[in-house]
């Protein structure tokens, strides 16, 4: 009886000891395939937009502290110049859609040539809201960054490029479009939570 007992237990031992070891095992590979993974990465959360600023935030990895700063903001910056391209292009659409402009095409492409200048233009007044770094053991420096501008700043901009255009002043409601713009913005700062 003392014997069986003893079997048991050594078996229940063995089974337990080798299911554990699996899971151990399982846990470990993965891990090791795609790493840790980090919930939020520093000036990430400063780095969203809402309905009163364009905001991006990036990171980058180098084994110089100062260019994976310059990296992140490089990042940083090409975000923020999508993100205002985007957002001036479902503007610009729905403007056209709610207006009747004669040639619509034309007005279309005038403004998505001056929504990128625009946009170009506005890289200049950002303003950096978070840096952070970091450096790992095998020396490696991680930038983090995060950079916002005020949403004037781009509305401004359209308003000095539609002046110095008088076929595209004549298509141009500037209340009506800023009254969009607001609108677009309140939308995208919802979507993100604000």
């Amino acid at each position: 009886m003392k014997i069986n007992y003893l079997l048991v237990a050594a078996l229940s031992f063995v089974l337990i000891s080798g299911i554990s070891g699996c899971k151990s095992k399982e846990k470990v590979s993965a891990k090791s395939e795609i790493g840790d993974i980090i919930e939020e990465l520093p000036c990430e959360d400063k780095g969203r937009s809402d309905k009163n600023f364009f905001r991006a935030s990036a990171m980058s990895t180098s084994s110089d502290l100062s260019l994976a700063k310059e990296k992140a903001l490089l990042l940083a910056k090409q975000r923020l110049v999508t993100l205002i391209n985007s957002n001036t292009k479902s503007v610009t659409d729905r403007y056209v859609n709610e207006r009747e402009i004669s040639d619509a095409a034309e007005f279309e492409q005038k403004f998505e040539n001056m929504t990128r200048e625009v946009a170009d233009e506005t890289i200049n007044n950002i303003v950096v809201i978070c840096e952070k770094a970091s450096v790992t053991d095998e020396g490696k420096y991680h930038g983090f960054v995060a950079i916002e501008v005020n949403k004037d700043d781009v509305l401004n901009g359209f308003d000095r490029r539609i002046s110095n255009d008088a076929k595209l002043q004549l298509d141009y409601d500037k209340q009506k479009f800023q009254e969009i713009f607001e609108e677009e913005m309140e939308e995208m700062a919802e979507e993100r939570g604000y």
